[in-house]
């Protein structure tokens, strides 16, 4: 799964600006600022990091189930984990 970083504590700012970070066609460690908030794509993450995460106290997990997306939410920070099927539709980049 490819996590994406997204740096807010704030639900509601996460809210507005997810979409928009779900679209965003980003290379690896790249850094972005959406909306004044920073986002970062951090690369692959091993299916156990996401069950030592659930494990974790003060970790909220959300599921999105349509997309089979999770996102992790703890402390000023949301990781938005994506399936390689979610990429492998969405995120293609275009061939040059």
């Amino acid at each position: 799964m490819r996590c994406i970083s997204v740096y807010t504590g704030d639900f509601s700012q996460f809210s507005d600006i997810y979409d928009q970070v779900l679209q965003l066609p980003m290379g690896a460690d790249e850094e972005l600022t959406v909306e004044g908030v920073t986002v970062i794509e951090s690369g692959d993450v091993p299916q156990h990091y996401i069950q030592r995460m659930r494990k974790k106290q003060g970790v909220v997990v959300l599921t999105e189930s349509k997309r089979d997306i999770i996102i992790l939410q703890h402390g000023d920070m949301f990781e938005i984990l994506l399936p390689d099927a979610y990429l492998e539709v969405h995120l293609k980049k275009p061939e040059e």
